[in-house]
């Protein structure tokens, strides 16, 4: 796959890949299985720091001790903890006693989330993501966290998007190989200018790598069917991070909770399924009913 020019792969129709018959990266024996998770960016608005930043919280301040508590008490499986959400200095002692308090409650650390920009010409400007990208596949090994979701990123102004994915493939190889060293997936996420099925698999046979796969966001796809793309789309996930409302010819719907895990049995997905809470009720009242709800369908 590597041999073939990135010009000639992104002009591969999706019937043709259809014809060909594309074959998933990722060959799982036995029966699926669907373990409810949580991630951290469903209490994006109570959390103490952003991005490294204080910032105030009036009302239910959160930190990630209290976030894996709330997991625990409402028998999660996992807690991603989103990297935006970290204080500023983060240290191996504090990894290692998140890791301990999660041990204790019997939660897994399923995940971590970083929020880059590879859509970016060699230079300071990429070497700075992509070690940071890097630095957070060391924290996850410390964390015991199997994954991370990655971005493609957007690209400058006047630069075209089939030079910023070359660009984008680069740089995710790197961080595959380094992530790879340690046990650690790397999940790219349809966002920013990935919006279908076709985009992300496409992604995923250009980097071509063993430790790299689609980190499924359900609500992320901006098609006229995004269930057709989660089906697609999930034979190659490493992650799934499900919300609770899509956007359908513009609108928001409420997301068909069975219709995803039937989807994701199909595929035979085996790993977590993580509650990415977006909508504008208060995570700490509607997060509860809508694991409920979850872990009916998984």
């Amino acid at each position: 796959m590597q041999s073939m020019t990135r010009r000639n792969f992104l002009g591969t129709s999706t019937l043709a890949l259809a014809a060909t018959g594309v074959t998933a990266p990722f060959q799982r024996p036995g029966k699926p299985v669907l373990r409810p998770a949580l991630a951290a960016y469903s209490f994006r608005n109570h959390f103490r720091f952003m991005r490294g930043n204080p910032r105030p919280v009036k009302t239910k301040p959160m930190d990630m001790i209290k976030f894996i508590d709330f997991c625990a008490d409402q028998d999660c499986a996992g807690a991603e903890l989103t990297s935006y959400f970290f204080k500023p200095e983060i240290t191996r002692q504090y990894l290692v006693e998140l890791r301990r308090h999660a041990f204790l409650r019997g939660l897994d650390i399923c995940g971590s989330a970083v929020g880059n920009n590879f859509s970016l010409p060699k230079g300071p400007a990429r070497d700075a993501q992509i070690a940071y990208v890097k630095e957070w596949i060391d924290h996850c090994a410390v964390l015991g966290a199997p994954h991370i979701r990655v971005f493609a990123g957007r690209e400058p102004k006047g630069v075209s998007r089939e030079e910023a994915d070359k660009w984008a493939i680069e740089a995710l190889r790197e961080c595959c190989d380094h992530a790879g060293r340690h046990g650690i997936f790397l999940g790219i996420e349809n966002h920013d200018s990935i919006g279908d099925a076709k985009s992300l698999i496409r992604f995923v046979k250009a980097v071509d790598h063993k430790w790299f796969g689609v980190n499924l966001d359900t609500g992320n796809f901006r098609t006229a069917n995004p269930y057709a793309d989660m089906a697609a789309a999930a034979p190659f996930a490493v992650n799934v991070q499900l919300k609770v409302e899509l956007k359908i010819d513009g609108q928001h719907k409420p997301a068909d909770l069975g219709r995803v895990a039937n989807i994701l049995r199909k595929a035979n997905y085996q790993g977590y399924v993580v509650l990415e809470y977006e909508a504008k009720e208060d995570p700490y009242t509607a997060v509860p009913p809508f694991l409920n709800k979850l872990r009916a369908v998984l």
